[in-house]
Order: C-alpha cells, then sequence, then structure tokens
C-alpha cells in the first residue's frame, strides 16, 4: 500500500508500531466517513459477498499491492475485492472526467449506472477515461476492484473540466450569506458559507443603493475565502451587498440573497453646480444654483477678496439666495450644502462684478381697448419694480400688424400718456398712431435704469376703431304672422358688428317715411338675425328697417339711401263680433304670466257681487266667429283667477270674462286680448 489510509486499519497499524493492539476493528463495526472521502470495504473473496472484513475511510483510491494483500487486514494475496463508495453534493454539476487504472478489474458506477468497465484478470495495468455531465446535486460513486492473481493495484480520479468551451455551467449562488456593520470603524463585515463547487475559484462581493446598479467591492482578484470587509461611505444611506461564486471557467453564480447595512453619517452633501449670480439695481445679488440632494440647508459666505476672509451671509433651505446691500463692486461668494445631521459638503465660487445684467420680469395682464382715433393699452407690473421705475426705468410698447405679436414687424409706439403715479405697478399707453378699422398685436416690455429689457409680456390683439358705420344689412325680409311682424335679415360681413337695431316707420301721403324710432320687438334665442316686432296684428301697414351697428357705436340712419326699406301690412285677427265691455264689480288684470295667457279678478262691489254665482270665460273661435266657452259650466262664485292651458305661442287669442247671476243673467263683461308670441 502506497499512501497513508484514514481508517480503523491506519489505526491499527499505529498501533502495532508501538506495541499496542494489532487487531482490526472488527467488520461488524460502524465505520462513518465524511463526504467526501471514500468509505473502503474489504472481502475475502472476489464477489464482494459475507460480511467485509474490514471497513476503513479512504481520502483517495490510489493502491499498490504488489503479490501480497492489503496491509492491516487480513486477506489472500489473489481473489479478494474492495469496494469504494461515496455520496457527496456536486453543487451545479457540469462536465467530469472519470479517470480508472487497474490491475485485475474495475467497475465505475455514478447513481448506480455504471460508467467504466475494466473487468478482465490481466497482467498488465489497464487503464479508462471517461467525460461526462453530473447533473447538480448530490450523487453516489461506487468503485468495485477485484485482485484475482498477480500483482494487484487501483487507482481512480474523478475531477471537474474546467475548459472554458466544456463548462458552460455556473456556479451556484452561494448561501448563508451576513453582514455586521460596525459604526465605529464604519467598515461593513461579510461572511457566508461554503460554495459546493469541485471546481470553485473564488469569490467576489457585490454593493449597491437601492435603485442602483451594483459594483464589485472585493477588488480585481477572487477572493478565496469566505469573509470580506468592505468600508462603505459613510452617509447614513443603506447598501445592500451579495456575493458570486466563480468557477475555474471563468463563469460567475447568480448572486446570494441580499443582506443590508445602513452606515452612519459623515458625508456632507455634494458641492452645488450651475451656481450663476446676476445683479439687480446695483443694490443686490441673486444667486441661483442646481438643487443637492440630501440637503437639509445651504450656507452663503461672501467676501471684497478672492482669498477671504469669507463672512457668512445667511442660510437658505432653497437652491437660490438674495443678497442685500449695494453690490457695485467684485464680490466673490461661496455656497455649501448641509445635511440634516450638519455634515457640510464641498463650496461652489462664484464671482459678482457689481453690474446689473438682470432684465426685470415680464409686465402681465395686457388689455387693450380701441375706441375711434385711439387705442388704449393697460398692463401690470409684478413686484421688484419700483426702484428700478423711481431711478430711471421705463416701459416700451410694441406693435405688429394682424393677429399674432411678429417681433421682426413689430414698431413701437409713442405713446400720448404713459403711466399713472404708481407706474412702477403697471401702466397705460394711448396709441394714436395705428391703423383704423383692423387688427393689430400689442406686447409690452419693461426696461430698468441699465438698459436690461424684459421678455415680453403675454400679447394681446385688438380691432382698431373708427367712426364708419357699416355698410347696409342685406336680405331683410317682413313676414306678417298671428303674433306680430317677423323680421329678418342677413349677416353682415363685416367684423366688428355688436348688434343690429330694427326700425318701423309710417309712409306718409307724400311718399316719404316718417321713423318712428327703433321697434318694441321680442328678441329670441334661437336665431339672431331675426326678431318679432309689433303688438295686435290689426292690418296696419308699417315701414321697417335693418341697420347694423359696430363695436364703435356707429350705424346708419334708416333714412339713408343705401338702407333697404321694406313696407308690410299686418293681418288682421280681430273678432267679427264686438263685444262691449261692461265690468264695473271691481279691478281686473290679464297676461300676469310668461308662459300661458291668464286673467285675474276682484268683485268688490258688496251689493252686485252677492248676487253672482259664477264665472264664465270664453274665447274668441276664428273657425266659428263665435266666443266659445272654456271650461264645463261656471267657474265658482270665489274664483278669482283663470289661464288658458291650451293656448299655443304664436297666435293672438281674444277673450271674455262674464259674471253670471242665478238666473243666467250677465252682470259685468270685460273682453281683452292676448299676443302669444313665438320668439325665434
Amino acid at each position: 500500500m502506497t499512501r497513508t489510509r484514514l481508517s480503523a486499519l491506519a489505526a491499527t497499524a499505529a498501533l502495532a508500531a508501538t506495541g499496542g493492539l494489532i487487531t482490526a476493528a472488527p467488520a461488524s463495526a460502524a465505520v462513518t466517513c465524511t463526504s467526501p472521502v471514500w468509505r473502503a470495504q474489504y472481502f475475502g473473496n472476489s464477489t464482494f459477498s459475507g460480511t467485509p472484513k474490514l471497513t476503513a475511510c479512504d481520502t483517495a483510491i490510489s493502491e499498490n499491492y504488489g503479490y501480497g494483500d492489503p496491509a492491516g487486514v487480513t486477506l489472500p494475496k489473489d481473489n479478494f475485492s474492495v469496494r469504494w463508495s461515496l455520496t457527496r453534493d456536486f453543487g451545479s454539476g457540469g462536465p467530469f472526467r472519470l479517470s480508472a487504472a487497474t490491475q485485475d478489474g474495475m467497475r465505475v458506477y455514478v447513481d448506480g449506472v455504471r460508467k467504466i468497465d475494466l473487468w478482465k484478470n490481466v497482467s498488465t495495468t489497464a487503464r479508462k477515461t471517461v467525460d461526462l455531465t453530473i447533473p447538480a446535486g448530490k450523487h453516489t460513486l461506487r468503485v468495485d476492484y477485484v485482485a484475482w492473481t498477480g500483482v494487484a493495484n487501483a487507482a481512480f480520479t474523478y475531477t471537474p473540466r474546467t475548459e472554458a468551451a466544456v463548462d458552460t455551467v455556473k456556479p451556484l449562488a452561494p448561501t448563508g450569506l451576513t453582514a455586521a456593520y460596525d459604526w465605529t470603524t464604519a467598515k461593513t463585515t461579510l461572511r457566508w458559507t461554503a460554495n459546493k463547487e469541485m471546481d470553485l475559484a473564488g469569490y467576489r462581493v457585490y454593493r449597491r443603493l437601492s435603485a442602483t446598479s451594483w459594483v464589485k467591492v472585493s477588488g480585481t482578484s477572487l477572493l478565496t475565502t469566505r469573509s470580506f470587509v468592505d468600508a462603505p461611505p459613510a452617509t447614513g444611506q443603506t447598501f445592500l451587498y451579495e456575493v458570486r461564486a466563480v468557477d475555474k471557467a471563468g463563469r460567475e453564480s447568480a448572486g446570494s440573497p441580499d443582506v443590508t447595512a445602513t452606515t452612519v453619517d459623515r458625508t456632507g452633501p455634494a458641492a452645488p453646480t450651475g451656481l450663476t449670480v446676476a445683479t439687480g439695481d446695483g443694490w443686490w445679488d441673486t444667486l441661483k444654483w442646481q438643487g443637492v440632494a440630501d440637503t437639509a440647508k445651504y450656507e452663503v459666505y461672501a467676501s471684497s477678496a478672492a482669498a477671504g476672509p469669507f463672512e457668512l451671509r445667511g442660510t437658505t433651505t432653497t437652491p437660490s439666495y438674495r443678497t442685500s446691500g449695494a453690490v457695485n463692486t467684485n464680490t466673490y461668494y461661496r455656497v455649501r450644502a448641509l445635511d440634516a445631521a450638519g455634515n457640510p459638503g464641498a463650496y461652489a465660487t462664484v464671482t459678482s462684478d457689481g453690474v446689473d445684467r438682470m432684465p426685470p420680469k415680464s409686465p402681465t395682464g395686457v388689455t387693450a381697448g380701441a375706441r375711434p382715433g385711439y387705442t388704449n393699452v393697460h398692463w401690470s407690473q409684478p413686484d421688484g419694480f419700483y426702484e428700478d421705475w423711481d431711478n430711471g426705468g421705463h416701459y416700451r410698447v410694441y406693435r405688429s400688424p394682424g393677429k399674432t405679436f411678429d417681433p421682426t414687424a413689430r414698431t413701437q409706439v409713442t405713446c400720448v400718456a404713459e403711466e399713472s403715479h404708481e407706474a412702477g405697478n403697471g401702466g397705460n399707453c394711448h396709441d394714436v398712431d395705428m391703423p383704423a378699422n383692423t387688427y393689430v398685436t400689442y406686447a409690452v416690455t419693461a426696461v430698468d435704469p441699465y438698459g436690461n429689457e424684459s421678455a415680453y409680456s403675454a400679447p394681446v390683439v385688438v380691432r382698431t376703431g373708427d367712426t364708419v358705420a357699416p355698410g347696409p344689412v342685406t336680405g331683410v325680409k317682413v313676414t306678417p304672422r298671428n303674433d306680430g311682424m317677423l323680421v329678418s335679415w342677413a349677416a353682415s360681413p363685416e367684423d366688428d358688428i355688436d348688434e343690429y337695431v330694427v326700425w318701423t316707420g309710417v309712409r306718409q301721403a307724400d311718399g316719404t317715411v316718417k321713423w318712428l324710432g327703433p321697434a318694441t320687438c321680442a328678441e329670441g334665442t334661437s336665431n339672431w338675425l331675426a326678431i318679432l316686432c309689433g303688438d295686435l296684428p290689426d292690418g296696419e301697414a308699417h315701414v321697417y328697417a335693418v341697420t347694423a351697428k359696430d363695436h364703435w357705436g356707429n350705424t346708419l340712419h334708416p333714412s339713408d339711401p343705401k338702407v333697404t326699406v321694406v313696407e308690410a301690412t299686418e293681418l288682421d285677427v280681430r273678432p267679427s263680433v264686438t263685444v262691449t265691455r261692461d265690468w264695473s264689480l271691481g279691478s281686473l288684470g290679464h297676461n300676469r304670466t310668461t308662459t300661458r295667457p291668464s286673467v285675474d279678478w276682484q268683485c268688490t262691489d258688496t251689493t252686485r257681487c252677492a248676487t253672482v254665482t259664477g264665472y264664465r270665460v270664453s274665447r274668441w273661435n276664428p273657425v266659428t266667429k263665435a266666443y266659445e266657452p272654456q271650461h264645463d259650466g261656471l267657474l265658482p262664485a270665489d274664483a278669482r283667477t283663470w289661464e288658458d292651458a291650451t293656448a299655443t305661442k304664436g297666435n293672438t287669442y281674444f277673450y271674455t270674462l262674464q259674471a253670471v247671476t242665478a238666473d243666467g243673467a250677465v252682470v259685468g263683461t270685460y273682453p281683452w286680448y292676448t299676443v302669444f308670441q313665438d320668439r325665434v
């Protein structure tokens, strides 16, 4: 035997050398071999039958028995056998090479499946190599060896194949990762469980903040131990860690389950970026910069010399700061951020030369009102322009033609009246040089005493005024109806019309028209180019005209020869039966509602009203040429109101109200009519 065995056999040999017990452990004694150590069983026959003569633990299979039997166990020098077996975790598995060398017979099994068969009594050593893939997880290897006659030797190895072109299987992710952060040293100690891979080359440790990418922190070389000490930035943030295994083919495993470590905060925020300074009115500097993450406040320092000393001017929680006092010379500023723990960051610096290059804010709320001969432009000014105004600041009013403001076609307006006594808060401008009867667009700017001009205000479009009346209205038509005269017309093509005026007149004997003035007409909502005029349609002839009035009040008079005049005669819808009013019983009225014709009355003549037993309301029927009652029987003696629920708009109705006594006599009659117009 060519090596030392970790076995009961080895213990026996050691005792024999010192004069101790030389008897091997009983064959039936239980022997436990820790994986990946082989469990070896020795048999005094070539069939592996019966009770083993010895069970021992071998770290490897590499035996040279020569012409004898294994030392430490009594076996025949020929026809004996040895069986080695082990079960181990192969991790992620992968390509392996099995190599056997034997004299005499050897068979190799993986999970009970024969992979090598050299089962023959030979006079020289037989060899065989097999490449195969072993799946991930635990598997059992068994090697059966028989020495029949002559020289006896046995060797077997199983090794992973680590060529990158062959091994395409990633290692398993490490497990058991823990992290312990020491707030005194500001370091994180990481420990993890050994990986099961046989071809493990080492480990890598990665770190990241939440929502960021992983960064390797274990250096360029692989870790060969199962611990690592990291010094994360002391920012008070929580870092995540994971460990990845790397095999000899260079393939990296997935990450282990993450662990976290929250660091102590000893790091200030980053230095502000984009720091700029603008001088306003020579009385202050406005510093602005980009906001910095993890900032509780900013400190602003200033000095009259580049080398200092610097004085703290103030603090702010926003990324801007406005100084006070005259700033008409060079001033050196530096700004830094501080976090909630008071850790300061690096400074950002900027220099002010005290020259005001900051334009004012743009005027707001610009409005324009046109009148014949001028346009009045008004605006407001955001705060902060008072000092500019008091020291020579002013406004500029620009005008361009059309409905959009075009800076390339602008004209600066010479204002007749420009500002009020508080012009630092806004102003007015009377433009008397604008083109009449067209569209123009105004914009206003504010200019400080140093010539800095603001951006344009929001533009305002205005239709300029004129003194020319709109042209005559066309398409005038008058249609007689049961409820009046419907006057309609075509829309004016002009774009400054405010309203239309309908005139009525009477033709005189000499052919001229006496205009009575704008008609009393009823406007509707569905058609703004029509109107219903007139009262009772009683067959009168009238003359009508329609004129257009613009924004400025310009309009033609109906006597203007350009105005279209239409003469029309009303319908005569009056009853052919005359009814004489005979009502002295008390007061009454009609048309008290706008939805239906109605009448209400009082009967206050005590003597005569005592004889009234009811009332009758009748309506003229132009078909039957008669007044017809509108209800069954009489209305009660105490009735004082009635409305016509069957009347429809677009008609004129004639009614009588009669007070009736018990014998059927009528003691009072009241006639009335209602023009129930259907407005357009």
